[in-house]
């Protein structure tokens, strides 16, 4: 199945393997017997985890590192004026943009599940293929963070279903066409590219278009709704609070400060208690949206009872990193107001003394796109710090800086450097605090440097 979907290729080089969207696919290249190359320009998890499984990672990026590859990967984050890109057109050697790839890969499958949505895919991801893997169905996986059960982004299973993320940035995911396709929610995100909410929204139906045996989506939405609003290719499955939902949550409520739990209704009987190891009334959402999911795919509702139960994130999605000095980390990939604004109000909802918000801005069009909301999401915190913006592809054309956020923030504070932040949080967090690092870039850096400075 999976060595059909690059006929004659053997040797593939990956230009930024350590991208959360790159190195689940290195991952399941190399476990397939493909040699996997890769280049990155900064050290990161992703860069260590693939040494250990023998894949040849070369820093700086410079045009020999493409060797005698047959194939060379990419992301659109890579700029055209890259060494090893030229170095391979020059050579003639095929070169695939990363979102091309991943469409080919689910196309070899007969029951690709992709999850879609501006929010929760890569949690929600995990949570289905939590369920399948630990009742046996043997998935393909393709997650955008790791997954503790796996303790990887990605890996190759023998059945003919193939778990993975569907991402909308720069339409992406219409490189797939899955069988079932879940959608969790349809934001205002990547404006610079769909220049509007109803672009987002255009964009996704189009996606709704391409699933070919059924959809998924979170009747709690409005926009989702719209989305999918008389298509009838396939049937339309939905999950949420309502009586009418195929999938239905009654009676939520919580145990130990934050967990969900929640009588889950299908087809209006009541199937099973469901106890989450994940903190938020979001993450209710998304495990009926994976319960939906995983039952299309073959799961009992005892192995969907037992796979909620079991997972408890996937890192960098409220991931805790442990209680030092009586400051309990938690490091996050939010990096959009609405995310953010919901990771701290579940932190918010938790025993702790006071929220601290250490927040990296990820791109420069973002930040100065939700600048105000930014602030007004981060305020729900009781401390927050901003480092600087991490730009990734962008030039700052639009004079924006992480100061503009905490002007508008009382007793917020603008650091620029994580060893600055570092150094103050560990200074000034008191016992029984709880310190979230969020952010799309590095800034999970940030808080094993709190946690560090605070073991001492």
């Amino acid at each position: 199945m999976l060595n059909t979907f690059l006929p004659n290729i053997h040797r593939v080089h990956f230009v930024g393997i350590g991208g959360s969207g790159m190195s689940p696919l290195a991952e399941i290249l190399h476990s397939q017997g493909f040699t996997v190359t890769g280049s990155d320009v900064n050290e990161s998890d992703n860069l260590a985890r693939m040494r250990r499984l023998g894949i040849t990672v070369m820093m700086p990026q410079a045009a020999e590192n493409v060797g005698d590859a047959e194939l060379v990967v990419y992301t659109a984050a890579v700029r055209a004026d890259n060494p090893e890109l030229v170095a391979a057109a020059d050579r003639g050697i095929p070169l695939m943009e990363r979102a091309k790839l991943l469409g080919l890969l689910s196309r070899s499958f007969a029951s690709t599940v992709a999850v879609a949505g501006t929010h929760g895919k890569t949690t929600t991801s995990s949570m289905v293929s939590q369920i399948l893997l630990q009742g046996g169905h043997d998935p393909s996986v393709f997650i955008g963070g790791r997954l503790p059960l796996i303790d990887a982004n990605g890996r190759a299973g023998e059945s003919d279903v193939f778990v993975c993320e569907a991402c909308e940035f720069q339409d992406h995911y219409l490189e797939m066409e899955p069988a079932i396709s879940l959608i969790l929610n349809v934001d205002a995100d990547h404006l610079d590219y769909f220049g509007s909410l109803e672009g987002v929204i255009a964009s996704f139906r189009k996606f709704a278009k391409q699933t070919t045996r059924a959809l998924v989506v979170n009747a709690e939405d409005p926009e989702t709704l719209i989305a999918v609003e008389g298509l009838t290719h396939v049937p339309i499955i939905r999950y949420g609070f309502d009586g009418s939902c195929e999938w239905q949550a009654r009676n939520v409520g919580e145990f130990d400060g934050a967990y969900g739990c929640y009588d889950l209704y299908h087809n209006g009987e009541k199937a099973a208690h469901i106890r989450l190891g994940v903190p938020g009334k979001h993450n209710v959402l998304n495990s009926l949206g994976a319960a939906a999911v995983a039952h299309l795919c073959g799961a009992t509702m005892e192995e969907i009872t037992a796979g909620l139960a079991a997972f408890c994130g996937a890192g960098r999605r409220f991931e805790f990193l442990g209680t030092f000095a009586g400051v309990t980390i938690v490091d996050d990939y939010a990096h959009h107001p609405t995310e953010i604004r919901a990771t701290l109000s579940t932190a918010q909802a938790m025993p702790y003394e006071r929220v601290w918000a250490v927040f990296q801005p990820f791109t420069f069009s973002r930040t100065a796109r939700h600048l105000n909301e930014f602030a007004q999401a981060l305020s729900v915190a009781d401390e927050v710090v901003v480092s600087d913006i991490m730009g990734s592809r962008e030039t700052n054309e639009w004079n924006v800086s992480s100061q503009q956020i905490t002007d508008q923030i009382d007793g917020a504070h603008y650091l620029a450097t994580f060893e600055e932040i570092s150094r103050f949080v560990a200074a000034n967090a008191r016992e029984g605090d709880l310190v979230i690092t969020m952010g799309g870039g590095d800034v999970y850096k940030c808080a094993r440097m709190i946690r560090d400075l605070l073991k001492q």
